[in-house]
């Protein structure tokens, strides 16, 4: 819960290539307070069934940058049965080699005091796409 000293995170995940939540993906949160301050690592969690994470440690008191860091390449080599199974029942053709171009997605965004930041990532393979959710 954010005050108004504090900014609050939130987020999910969709593996687009499937059309369902990545579950398992470990997340980690650092936090700065100012454009040349140090990263502090605050931990971290996973993404539930949902592809939820609703676990994520608090912000600290003047918190102005926020970096999520998403493992997604674990992710994508435990799915790759289950996604060999979805493109079998689909008339796509197959395009998913065994693992993930992006091994990791880092996410670096601004806050600002007594805001809460929903920061979803859309995810497939080979790309991925990031926006300021409610």
């Amino acid at each position: 819960m954010s005050t108004a000293t504090t900014a609050s995170v939130s987020t999910h995940i969709l593996d687009t290539s499937v059309g369902r939540p990545a579950e398992g993906v470990a997340i980690s949160l650092a936090a700065r307070s100012g454009s040349d301050a140090e990263w502090i690592s605050l931990g971290g969690s996973a993404t539930d069934a949902d592809g939820r994470c609703k676990d994520l440690p608090a912000l600290p008191e003047g918190t102005t940058h926020v970096r999520l860091d998403f493992e997604v390449e674990e992710y994508f080599t435990r799915s790759i049965k289950t996604v060999k199974q979805a493109e079998a029942q689909q008339d796509a053709p197959r395009v998913r080699d065994s693992g993930a171009f992006f091994p990791e997605v880092a996410i670096t965004f601004a806050v600002a005091p007594g805001e809460h930041y929903h920061v979803p990532l859309l995810l497939n393979p080979f790309g991925y796409s990031v926006y300021r959710g409610s």
